[in-house]
């Protein structure tokens, strides 16, 4: 299972915030590009980023930080937030981006989501983000009317190569993993999952690992990682028994 830290970015800095609420931001660093060279060296062979800006925004909000942090490190690197066109897809992949991470646009639009992946292909996932068992869009401040289960259902067919589903109720709050839910959702997707949202401690990774043979690939650390709640060195050299996603010298485009 792969053990993913993660950078969330919000004007130029290393934050985290309170169930994805904009105003409820701690700042941990002010050079997100020192903390991914500091996770990589911790043996992150992925780095997951987070343009906050970009989500409440709509567009990139710090796309020049990002193309830096990618340049800074050899691992893998994948973005998300405020990703609603194909000329920005584009643009995040050709400074060296793996993986771009559709929300708000895709589940609005779900054509967008199909033509992308197939331009892209294995570059392409899917962010679901759920409160209560339905989808938040636009930074967290809006649902769609739809069931996240329901969506689960069409996915394999739309191409994308994973789906990443942050718990909203949990995230930043170090209160520690809604399992049953997790569970639900990993059993209930047809694509490789990446969970995220609440994640405090070595025993919520150890349940978590437990689900790796109905589909979940890998967990995202955040707040966890970054008040020292757990080593992210320690829970690498536990857990992760994938080979790297893919390395900056490899072709673009391999999938899981």
């Amino acid at each position: 299972m792969l053990v993913i830290p993660a950078i969330d970015l919000k004007d130029g800095r290393c934050v985290r915030l309170l169930k994805g609420e904009e105003g409820t931001e701690t700042v941990f660093s002010q050079d997100p590009v020192a903390v991914a060279k500091n996770w990589e060296e911790c043996g992150a062979q992925l780095i997951h980023v987070v343009d906050l800006d970009g989500a409440f925004s709509g567009k990139p909000g710090n796309f020049d930080l990002i193309e830096k942090i990618v340049k800074s490190v050899s691992c893998s690197v994948q973005v998300g937030g405020g990703i609603r066109d194909m000329e920005t897809i584009e643009k995040y992949l050709e400074v060296g981006l793996d993986r771009v991470i559709l929300g708000t646009a895709a589940l609005q639009n779900p054509e967008f989501l199909t033509d992308a992946s197939k331009r892209f292909r294995g570059q392409i996932a899917l962010g679901i983000d759920t409160k209560n068992g339905r989808i938040a869009v636009k930074g967290w401040k809006e649902f769609v009317d739809l069931e996240a289960h329901s969506f689960l259902n069409g996915l394999k067919s739309a191409g994308i190569s994973l789906v990443i589903h942050t718990d909203i109720d949990r995230d930043g709050t170090l209160r520690g993993i809604n399992i049953d839910s997790v569970e639900e959702f990993v059993r209930n997707s047809p694509l490789p999952v990446i969970a995220s949202g609440g994640i405090s401690s070595i025993d919520d990774i150890e349940k978590l690992s437990s689900l790796t043979e109905e589909g979940l690939i890998g967990v995202i650390l955040g707040k966890s990682i970054y008040t020292g709640k757990i080593s992210l060195s320690e829970v690498i050299k536990r857990f992760s028994d994938f080979e790297p996603l893919r390395h900056k010298d490899t072709k673009m485009g391999s999938e899981f």
